[in-house]
This record gives C-alpha cells, structure tokens and sequence, in this order.
C-alpha cells in the first residue's frame, strides 16, 4: 500500500507519518521503481500501536523500546504519566477556581483574583481613567509582592471595601480624580487629610497585625507609572501622602 492508503488506513495524515519517518518509531521503506513508499499491514499495526501510545500522552522519543519490546521499564513510565496527568488535573482544577472567583466579580481575567472582587467596589463612581489606574496598580503591586505579600495586600482591599468604610474611599478617590491645574493648595491638602482619616487606620491596624510590605525596591517603576497617567496635582497628592504614611 502507498501512503495515502496507509495513512487512510490508520486514520493519520501523510505529514504524520513523514514525522514518524524523522523520529525513527517508523522505518522508512525504499522506493519502488514508479518513485513510491511502499508499506505492508506491518507497517499498518506499528501505526496504530503509536497512536494508541501517542493516545496516553507518551513521547514519540520515548516509544521505540515500548514498539521494539526491548525495554522493561513500561510500567515506570506509565507510572510517571500517571503523575503528570494528576498535576495537570490540579493545575486544572485551580485554574477553574480562579475562574469561578473571577466570574463571580464579574472582572476582567487579566486581574490578580485576589484582588479583582474589591477592585470593582472602589471603581463605582470614578473616572474611566482613574479605575484604569487602579486596576493597573492592582496588577503591578500583585505581581511584585509575590506569593507571600498577595494575600497581605488582599487583606488591605477586603479592608477598605468594608460597608463601614466604602462612602468614605469611594469620596476621597472621587476628590483625588478631580485634581488638577485648577486645583489649589487648599484642594489638595484637604485631600491629604481625607486620606490620612480614612486610609492611615487601616495601614496601620494591617501593620499591626505583620510587618508591612517592603516594596522600597520597586519605588522606581511605581514612579514611572503614576508619572505616565496623573497629573501634575495628583503626583504632589500622592508624594506628600507617601511622606505622611512613611512618618
């Protein structure tokens, strides 16, 4: 039979079996004299073989001992295959849980889960840009506080998106969105003060409780964030609170 017989036979396509060829788990059969391959029912039961072994997620470079019969070591390498599957499973399995948590906050996929279910609180009644620049920090401070400084930030979300404390942030991120040319010295420090009564208990209740973040070492990159979407009254808010919150 030629390949496309072949091929049709074993419910494979042509390219499949050129692969086969290259891999060595197939001999490649010489030519006839018309120019074609041509393969006989043994070259069709090692086909089929590989498939089924393909079937289990087995490498093509880990078949020919299982083809040729001269390894003994089929039942360590289902064991492994067995292990990787589990893995998988979990990994599948997490994947939907975060799924889950992200849907049921009705937020973006591209969101820290952690955070996503408080990030739509402190969007309600902010400007588009300003819920943008929320939702990037959210993402820039997940990624560079790590497994270990995620769940603490969490917790300062869960915090401030308590029923008892939301008008209150909800307010002073509406003022903060309001800054800029025309505000004035006045405007701002008044701001400054709203923060510091709302969000300086809250810092230093979570501080408490474990030792703060150190974030210090990517004080850089957050600069180069706020510089790219605030404006100019909004950076000095932002400078002089850091100040206030670090005294």
């Amino acid at each position: 039979m030629h390949s496309n017989e072949l091929a049709r036979l074993a419910g494979v396509t042509v390219r499949a079996l050129r692969h086969y060829h290259q891999v060595g788990v197939l001999a490649e059969p010489d030519r006839r004299s018309n120019g074609y391959r041509e393969y006989d029912v043994h070259d069709l039961i090692r086909v089929l073989r590989i498939k089924r072994l393909a079937s289990l997620g087995i490498p093509l470079e880990r078949m020919p001992d299982l083809l040729d019969d001269t390894g003994d070591d089929a039942g360590e390498l289902l064991d492994e295959l067995d292990a990787e599957l589990a893995a998988q499973i979990d990994r599948h399995t997490a994947q939907r849980g975060v799924i889950a948590r992200l849907r049921a906050s009705n937020a973006a996929p591209d969101l820290p889960p952690e955070l996503a279910p408080f990030l739509a609180v402190f969007a309600t009644g902010v400007s588009p840009e300003l819920a943008k620049f929320d939702r990037d920090q959210s993402v820039l401070v997940a990624h560079l506080a790590g497994d270990g400084g995620i769940q603490h930030i969490a917790r300062f979300y869960e915090r401030l998106s308590e029923p008892d404390l939301v008008p209150a942030v909800a307010a002073v991120s509406e003022r903060f969105g309001q800054l800029g040319p025309d505000s004035t010295e006045r405007d701002i420090a008044e701001l400054i003060e709203s923060f510091m009564t709302t969000f300086a208990p809250v810092v230093t209740e979570l501080a408490a409780s474990q030792p703060p973040i150190d974030l210090t070492a990517a004080a850089d990159i957050f600069a180069e964030h706020t510089s790219d979407l605030l404006n100019e009254q909004q950076q000095r808010a932002l400078e002089e609170l850091e100040g206030r919150l670090g005294a």
